[in-house]
């Protein structure tokens, strides 16, 4: 291998290599932008390089092998992030839920099959490859949605896990059906081995890894704690596959076991991109497994049998879910989730051709529109997802009043943040800021690698976050695009670059600040997008100029511009312990503190050189431009005509969902020909204001068991925005209309709160929302 590297040589597997990853990256790029997700795309990079079409890729079995490493992969991750406690609250969906999905999936397609003359033999196995769905796909479909933990997921999930235990039993089974003999103290005892290999997991999650990977976390090395946490993957699967059980699920159980860890989102992000490249490859071969020529000659029995599948699989999913108690809607989407045929089913088919049983007992007719119709489904399955939701609120509307739903159980420590501090790192800066902080009653969150700072943040009471702040998954996972402040306060300059260019690109809203030593640290960070930059040598002889200043009797108003960095009198309580500390800082936290923000204008944005009165902040994105600073020099209420232009630093108010929409305005982006960036369509406005010669009507959802809504009425709202507000020349965030006399009031999240006060002087029960769709 030396010899052929040093010699310039191409080695056979990477030219194989390159045609997979260029093709899918290509496919996957154009599918998103046509507005697809990138899981098509994969599949469709797979027919194109596969033997059916171009043949680009001929080493089936190199693909096969990354496609398996995708899988754990995929399923290792989900189980860091289901942990033991979610899986034990859906325990009767994994047992219940899941028995009756695939018994009746599978009794459903015999009963299909033996009308139209096929054994019953056949017909049973046909059945199994039905009633398994696609673990990659669905898993991998909730986590990029963030619906795991919704309702319609860990249905899906629980259902999934029984699939992966059931499959011990179906590949027993194959012998027997195909007439090779085998037994029911065979499959007991593949049974007992599962039972045994599950529990002994669950000791080891309890009792060896917390420690063990403590002490890994402890030397602070990436590379270290990478390395180990694919070993735990990894080895996992290969131990629980020697027992006889599906390797996927290994590497789930693998993932639990890591999840009872306080170190499972510091996993979650170091496993991540690994998982993405490896997840990518096995779609990628399940593509290549289609011949489109027998597609395009079987097209109406190929689509037949997807009908057939996708009635049968919907049906009897929904069913199964909803006799366990749960609500219609939640049932019909978790059907549409796993309506698709799975990955696993394309090992049955093998097994089961060793002992001459095929899809429908059709012989190689058979195996192609299996395969065929299962590539469709998969691919169809993105979509099916998207509609999910809204298909199950269909169904339940048209069925009998539902079961009241379940409390939500989501226990996302950071899901309710809003407003808040992202303190990045916990050295020693960042130790005396969080001190502030708590102090004042700021809302904030820790984020560290450091396993001792989170130790330590977590006994003095800070919320805290154990994972690598410069990947997006885990600044969203704080909140970033809900935060107005994103803290570096001790980073070393190459880690502050890369979360600047992390947080600056995902949420071009939220401010960062950044601490470092050099003024030329300083320029540096500047430039790579952080909205201020303080420079510890710059502020030690500002501090020392202010000084002069003030010896020499300059105006108090002159030697105040320097104030703030001087931090006059405040140094003193930052080294004093957080129960003995004084506010440094005095916040009210009222509407206007926290629904402000100051933004600063980058260069490629498309809101640069533009007018304010141009873009329409108010009027297309719900937020107000209360102050800009254009040369150091702050200008209150700009004039509609001032031009915006990069290094400008604008104050805006709005509120979380108003910034979240117009975040496209402020992502720098590369520019058009003419120099400028082109200007994003306004995403639909939160805050709308009602037409005073509109009629408002409330239609109440039946079953609310409101006492009040006979007290609804059609009204005209009273003003075009909050009646009080304009009176007194006040601004708000969102509206609200009363329903008996058409009052317009401000919200609760607004600085007056009229709406609330008008209930209180009138005793009117109901108001509702000006926004669209609430």
């Amino acid at each position: 291998m030396r010899f052929v590297l040093a010699a310039g040589a191409v080695p056979d597997f990477l030219s194989e290599l390159v045609w997979l990853v260029v093709i899918a990256a290509i496919v996957a790029y154009v599918s998103k932008r046509m507005g697809l997700v990138p899981i098509v795309g994969f599949l469709a990079a797979g027919v194109l390089i596969g033997p059916y079409a171009f043949g680009l890729v001929e080493d089936q079995a190199l693909v096969d092998a990354a496609a398996e490493v995708g899988v754990l992969l995929l399923l290792f991750t989900i189980g860091i992030e289901f942990s033991l406690e979610k899986l034990a609250r859906i325990k009767r969906l994994i047992v219940g839920g899941g028995g009756l999905q695939v018994i009746g999936t599978t009794g459903a397609v015999v009963a299909a099959l033996t009308v139209l003359g096929v054994s019953w033999q056949a017909a049973v196995f046909t059945g199994f490859l039905v009633a398994l769905s696609s673990t990659a796909i669905v898993l991998k479909l909730l986590a990029d949605r963030g619906e795991t933990g919704s309702e319609p997921g860990q249905a899906a999930v629980g259902l999934l896990i029984f699939q992966d235990i059931a499959i011990i039993v179906m590949v027993l089974l194959i012998p027997m059906l195909g007439g090779a003999g085998g037994g029911a103290i065979g499959i007991a005892w593949a049974l007992g081995k599962a039972a045994l290999v599950i529990g002994a997991v669950i000791v080891v999650a309890r009792r060896l890894m917390p420690p063990v990977l403590e002490a890994i976390a402890k030397t602070c090395s990436n590379e270290v704690f990478l390395i180990a946490i694919v070993a735990i993957c990894f080895g996992t699967a290969y131990l629980v596959g020697l027992a006889g059980i599906s390797i996927a699920l290994g590497a789930f159980l693998a993932g639990l076991v890591v999840s009872e860890s306080k170190f499972a989102e510091h996993a979650l992000g170091e496993i991540l991109p690994l998982q993405i490249l490896f997840a990518a490859t096995f779609f990628v071969s399940v593509g290549m497994l289609l011949d489109v020529g027998f597609l395009l000659t079987h097209l109406p029995l190929v689509l037949g049998v997807v009908a057939v599948v996708l009635a049968i699989k919907v049906a009897v999913t929904t069913f199964a879910v909803r006799a366990l108690g749960y609500p219609l809607a939640t049932a019909g989407a978790a059907g549409l989730l796993t309506a698709q045929v799975g990955e696993f089913s394309f090992v049955l088919e093998r097994a089961g051709r060793e002992f001459g049983l095929t899809p429908g007992g059709a012989g190689a007719d058979g195996t192609q529109t299996f395969i065929a119709a299962t590539v469709l489904l998969m691919a169809a399955t993105p979509a099916l997802a998207a509609v999910a939701g809204r298909f199950g609120s269909k169904l339940a509307r048209t069925a009998a009043p539902e079961l009241p739903p379940e409390p939500d159980e989501h226990d996302d420590t950071f899901h309710g943040l809003r407003d808040h501090v992202i303190v990045a790192g916990y050295g020693r800066s960042a130790r005396k800021l969080v001190r502030v902080l708590r102090g004042s009653g700021i809302p904030y969150v820790v984020a560290t690698l450091s396993p001792e700072g989170a130790t330590e943040a977590e006994e003095e009471g800070a919320p805290v976050h154990r994972g690598d702040y410069a990947r997006q998954r885990t600044l969203d996972h704080l909140g970033l695009d809900r935060a107005k402040l994103l803290v570096l306060a001790d980073d070393a300059v190459p880690m502050a670059h890369r979360v600047i260019s992390v947080a600056t690109a995902f949420s071009p809203t939220t401010r960062v600040v950044a601490l470092t030593r050099s003024l030329a640290d300083a320029d540096a960070l500047q430039h790579a997008g952080a909205d201020r930059v303080i420079s510890s040598e710059l502020e030690a002889v500002v501090g020392l100029f202010d000084d002069v200043l003030r010896q020499y009797g300059l105006p108090a108003e002159e030697v105040l511009v320097h104030e703030e960095a001087v931090r006059s009198g405040n140094y003193e309580a930052f080294g004093q312990r957080p129960k003995d500390a004084k506010p440094v800082v005095e916040c009210a936290l009222d509407a206007h503190c926290l629904s402000t923000r100051t933004v600063t204008i980058r260069a490629g944005a498309p809101i640069a050189g533009r007018t304010l009165g141009g873009l329409h902040l108010r009027r297309d994105y719900g937020l107000y431009a209360e102050a800009i600073v254009q040369n150091g020099r702050e200008q209150p209420h700009p004039a509609p005509d001032l031009v915006l232009n990069p290094g400008d630093a604008v104050r805006l108010v709005g509120t979380i969902e108003a910034f979240q929409g117009a975040a496209d305005l402020f992502r720098a982006a590369p520019a058009s020909g003419d120099g400028s960036a082109s200007l994003p369509p306004p995403r639909p406005r939160m805050a709308a204001y009602p037409d005073p010669e509109a009629a408002v009507t409330l239609e109440p959802r039946p079953g609310t068991g409101c006492t009040h809504t006979d007290q609804i009425r059609t009204v005209h709202p009273s003003a075009n925005g909050c009646e009080e507000c304009l009176k007194i020349g006040s601004r708000w965030v969102h509206l609200r209309t009363c329903m008996s006399c058409g009052h317009v009031g401000c919200c609760d999240s607004s600085l007056h709160k009229h709406a609330s006060k008008h209930h209180e002087q009138t005793g009117h029960p109901i108001i509702r929302s000006a926004e669209p769709g609430e």
